[in-house]
């Protein structure tokens, strides 16, 4: 009863304080207001070191949706993880997951925003490893070592901001768009988002993260972690604006890890698997389009995914807690019949996924693609946004086939039921915004319309697109891919483990090192034997060998007294 106060004191507080600020944000955005509060807090030289926050539309609405997805989690948490004795402790680092990002969406300062990346990286290699095994913590280091790319990419990019005089980034990027110093702050920048976002090369850590419990994966795949990178290049996109290569180079790499992502989501069978590389999926999507110069609508995306996503994992997490903990689809199946409640709300988020009308993800999407087609570039990236969103309703409908079609393939389901009304209250709450959010949002973002003019063919390809999935994914989850001697099936497992990207980044570097030769003598011992633990022995040798003297032992007294008497018979016979 006292954990259940403790959770319910710590929702409450975070949905109002969400409500709070997203009627905040709505009155920042309709008088174009903005906030700026300047704290010096060391002041060297030239330098000083502030501790600064911008309050605008854009911080306030994207913090509402943090605290609002935060709350309904630990209302969440409290009933799915009844059973941990360290429940509390567990709230506990929630919150301090929390406040690391609010300080890093507050934060216009590269410092301010540092130690808010850092906070995300380390809580989230804690929670990671939450459930303790050598799987849960092989997974937190290569979550926590991948994001520590770019926490030293930060940590560069603060050692250039020097040449400035200021920290303060913002200040920066309109006039000083073409400078030298400002370009490589951004490629650094960039890259530091990729590796938080998970883009190629860095994307083998993402689904590996999934060891972690169910209500943080609702987290950070919808509004935390993964998102830090999109909106920390939201907030330098207005310096992105550089001629050449490096802007085409960044869009094709957002690109192939759309479309990389949809592919190997269509050969997993891991259920949290499977949406984890629809968020990496729709990361692509949204940082493809940032790239595109269409800012405004990332962000609308980005706070209409961190919705429906944040529901797709936690009905995920329902049907994993009440079958026992098993997340193969391939063991699931006629799940609709025994938890009708919950499966509704799988298949409305599903959609929404999709961009299916009137659903959020609907205004955010679709908006995107048919803006993208008015946009002059090549077909390539064109082929890129509509395959992979092809790739996106085949995965999802392939899902909806596994889980809830056909019969119980697992064992005798006629005991469980989705009366657990402790969850399905909050994700009730999380299905009213994914039903309206994306409506109410397009009005408030959007204040005035944009006029979108394409051909009846253009017009209509993203529902033909939509449809054409529909019927692959029902029907790709009953085609057999053939023998094992079958380059079919060469193909599925190439393109299923993420065109071998966990195995070049992880293994096969792991492997290589420890496989030289001269490794594999130091694991022996050899160097700690030179170096400190040989210190330690001959420091303890040499100590006792004192002691004996000290003590005057007998032997000792002989050994010295044998010793000067062959001395004086050596020096009286030759001198």
């Amino acid at each position: 009863m006292y954990l259940a106060n403790i959770c319910f004191l710590f929702k409450s507080f975070l949905l109002i304080l969400s409500f709070l600020l997203i009627m905040l944000g709505m009155m920042f955005l309709l008088n174009s207001k903005t906030i700026f509060i300047e704290l010096e807090l060391i002041e060297l030289n030239f330098m000083s070191v502030e501790m600064i926050i911008l309050l605008d539309w854009m911080s306030l609405f994207f913090m509402s949706f943090v605290l609002l997805i935060s709350g309904v989690v630990i209302g969440y948490s409290n009933f799915y993880m009844s059973g941990d004795y360290n429940l509390v402790r567990f709230i506990i680092f929630i919150l301090l997951f929390v406040s690391s990002m609010m300080l890093m969406i507050m934060s216009p300062n590269l410092i301010s925003i540092l130690l808010g990346w850092d906070g995300l990286g380390l809580v989230s290699y804690i929670l990671v490893i939450y459930y303790q095994n050598n799987k849960s913590y092989n997974a937190g280091m290569l979550t926590v070592l991948s994001n520590r790319v770019g926490d030293v990419l930060l940590l560069v990019s603060i050692a250039w901001m020097l040449n400035f005089g200021s920290w303060n980034f913002l200040f920066y990027l309109d006039f000083m768009k073409n400078d030298f110093l400002m370009e490589l702050i951004m490629i650094m920048v960039i890259i530091a988002s990729f590796t938080k976002s998970a883009q190629i090369p860095f994307s083998s850590w993402l689904p590996a993260a999934m060891a972690a419990p169910t209500p943080i994966s609702a987290l950070v795949h919808s509004s935390t972690l993964v998102t830090a990178g999109v909106y920390l290049l939201i907030r330098f996109s207005s310096g992105f604006l550089i001629e050449g290569r490096l802007i085409e180079f960044v869009l094709m790499l957002s690109l192939l890890t759309m479309a990389m992502s949809g592919v190997g989501a269509m050969f997993e069978f891991d259920l949290k698997k499977i949406i984890a590389l629809s968020t990496l999926s729709q990361l692509g999507l949204m940082i493809s389009t940032l790239f595109l110069g269409m800012t405004l609508y990332t962000f609308f995306h980005l706070l209409t995914h961190a919705v429906f996503k944040a529901l797709l994992f936690m009905c995920a997490g329902f049907m994993i807690h009440i079958i026992g903990g098993f997340q193969d689809v391939r063991l699931m199946g006629g799940l609709s019949s025994i938890l009708p409640v919950v499966s509704v709300y799988f298949n409305i988020s599903n959609l929404s996924l999709c961009g299916m009308p009137f659903l959020a993800g609907f205004y955010s999407k679709d908006l995107i693609l048919e803006s993208s087609s008015m946009i002059n570039f090549n077909f390539y990236v064109y082929f890129l946004f509509y395959i992979s969103t092809f790739f996106t309703v085949v995965y999802s409908f392939r899902l909806v086939s596994c889980v809830f079609g056909s019969f119980p393939l697992f064992y005798s389901y006629h005991s469980l039921s989705d009366e657990d009304y402790g969850m399905i209250n909050n994700m009730t709450f999380l299905v009213i915004m994914v039903v309206f959010s994306g409506c109410f949002l397009g009005w408030m973002l959007m204040i005035t319309p944009k006029l979108i003019m394409l051909s009846f063919m253009m017009k209509i390809l993203t529902l033909f697109i939509i449809l054409m999935g529909l019927l692959v994914g029902f029907d790709i989850n009953s085609k057999n891919m053939g023998s094992y001697n079958n380059i079919l099936l060469k193909l599925k497992f190439f393109l299923g483990s993420m065109w071998f990207l966990p195995t070049l980044s992880t293994y096969y570097v792991s492997n290589f090192n420890l496989n030289i030769k001269y490794v594999k003598q130091i694991e022996l011992g050899w160097n700690e034997f030179l170096s400190a633990q040989g210190a330690v022995m001959s420091m303890v040798e040499y100590s006792k060998m004192g002691e004996k003297i000290q003590f005057m032992e007998f032997k000792i007294l002989m050994m010295m007294y044998f010793y000067f008497y062959l001395f004086f018979v050596f020096y009286m016979f030759y001198f």
